[in-house]
Order: structure tokens, then C-alpha cells, then sequence
């Protein structure tokens, strides 16, 4: 191994132990940007695998994926400008009405959004909408609970991958939607904090159509050896921009006729 590697992988490892130490203690640490000079995408990705051990040691296997940033508003909030995926565990999943403690979370958002449960593998490496379509056995209402290990949320697009996309649980309705899948484009959710609604958008508005977000997943996880399993979850990506909650608060995704998740902090 060349200085250069050792010292890289050196720098993944300091990074994932940081971030660990965050989940622990609450305390949110600086930017990565600014301790591990040149850190990459491949570099963030390898942060983010580098934990997986410690947090499935902790909180159980990992049940699903979740895709980031597929939005230009959640792009546009955050500052970053390109979709990004992390993973949730037995542990981070909750479902309707759940209460949650909100200093689980150092400084957490929520966002609606669809969930899909998988009923076949997505790998090759060629995914395609079709194929996606063929392999979502349901549709749910879905609550990500968004949280940054980063200080006061300064992140940059290796930042937030490095942090397991910014990911911190997410609720899923027991009862799926009934709606086609292709149907999910036009259809509209709301967004609501303690029963006021802070943002409104459809589908489409998940990197112009979910189901290309997670073709989008399935082919980036095949880049780096992996797959989309059977049985696990997908979320796509967020219909409207994150808000923020506190203690006592209730957060609801409301898609109308089809349904609606709440979840309490």
C-alpha cells in the first residue's frame, strides 16, 4: 500500500469514527471537507460504508435504502446539486402515529415521501424504470426524519453522503396507498407541521419520476457491488422541501383521498 492509500484510508477511518461519535454523544463535529483534505464522492461513499458495522451492531440489519436530494428544492436547500443514497436500520424504522424523541436527533427535519417495498432483486447494473416498476410489491406513505452530524447542517455533497445521506429514521404507513404506479407522478402530497402545511408537490417532483430515482439507486449500488434486495424498502426522495421539528411537535405526510402517516415527537 502506497503512503498515499494508507493515508487515505487512514482519513475514512477517522472520518466514520467521528460521525459514530456524533450518533453517541449528540454533539455534531465539523465538516469533513475540512479535516479530510480532498475528500471525494468515491472517498464519501467509503465513510459511509466504513460505519456500517458500528450502526448495524447497534441498531439491527439494514431494511432499506433511502435516496437524497432528488428534488431541486432539497438540492436548492441544502446546497448541493446531485441526488445521493444512504441506508436505514431495524432500529431507525417506525410507523403510524409513532412517538419519537426528538433528542434522538441533533438538529432534525422531515420530509414526505413514498415508501416501496421491493418483492424481487434490482441488480445488473442496467435497471431500468421497467424494471423498478415490476419489482415494488406496495406503495406507502413515508415520513424521513432528516438529521445532520455535521455542525448547523454546513455540508457539502460529500458531507451529507459521508453522513449516511443525512438520513436519521423514517416512518412507513402500515397500509400501503392505493395508487398505480403509474399514477405516482401526479400524485400530490402535502407536508404538514402540527397541522399547518409548510410545502405541496407531486410526484414528478422526485427527480422528474420516483421510479427513475431508484433505477438511478439500483445502478450506483451495482457500481459499488451491491444490490437492491427483495424485501427491502425504497424511499425515492422527498416531494417538497424538509421542515423542522421540535419536542411536542407532529409531523404529517397527507396524500389526500389516498392516505395519510403522522407521525409525533
Amino acid at each position: 500500500m502506497s503512503n498515499a492509500t494508507e493515508k487515505n484510508e487512514q482519513a475514512v477511518r477517522e472520518a466514520a469514527a467521528a460521525l459514530i461519535d456524533a450518533y453517541e454523544t449528540g454533539n455534531p463535529i465539523p465538516p469533513l471537507r475540512n479535516s479530510f483534505e480532498g475528500m471525494d464522492i468515491a472517498d464519501a461513499y467509503r465513510v459511509q460504508k466504513a460505519q456500517i458495522p458500528a450502526l448495524t451492531e447497534k441498531w439491527g440489519e439494514i431494511v432499506g435504502r433511502k435516496v437524497g436530494l432528488t428534488s431541486l428544492a432539497m438540492q436548492k436547500q441544502l446546497g448541493v446539486d446531485s441526488p445521493d443514497f444512504g441506508f436505514f436500520t431495524e432500529a431507525q424504522l417506525y410507523r403510524d402515529d409513532a412517538r419519537i424523541a426528538a433528542d434522538t436527533f441533533i438538529s432534525p427535519k422531515v420530509e414526505p415521501e413514498f415508501a416501496f417495498l421491493l418483492n424481487k432483486e434490482l441488480s445488473g447494473g442496467n435497471t431500468t424504470r421497467a424494471d423498478v416498476a415490476e419489482a415494488i410489491e406496495s406503495v406507502h406513505a413515508a415520513i424521513e426524519i432528516i438529521d445532520s452530524r455535521i455542525k448547523d447542517w454546513d455540508i457539502t455533497l460529500p458531507d451529507t453522503i459521508a453522513d449516511n445521506a443525512s438520513c436519521g429514521a423514517v416512518a412507513i404507513s402500515e397500509a400501503p396507498l392505493e395508487v398505480a404506479i403509474e399514477a405516482l407522478n401526479a400524485t400530490t402530497c402535502s407536508l404538514l407541521i402540527d397541522g399547518t402545511v409548510t410545502g405541496t408537490g407531486k410526484g414528478e417532483d422526485v427527480l422528474g419520476d420516483p421510479l427513475e430515482a431508484v433505477a438511478w439507486l439500483a445502478n450506483i449500488l451495482h457500481e459499488q457491488g451491491d444490490v437492491l434486495a427483495a424485501g427491502q424498502w425504497v424511499l425515492p426522495g422527498s416531494i417538497t422541501s424538509a421542515a423542522p421539528v421540535d419536542a411536542g411537535s407532529s409531523a404529517t405526510a397527507d396524500f389526500g383521498s389516498l392516505g395519510t402517516l403522522t407521525i409525533h415527537f
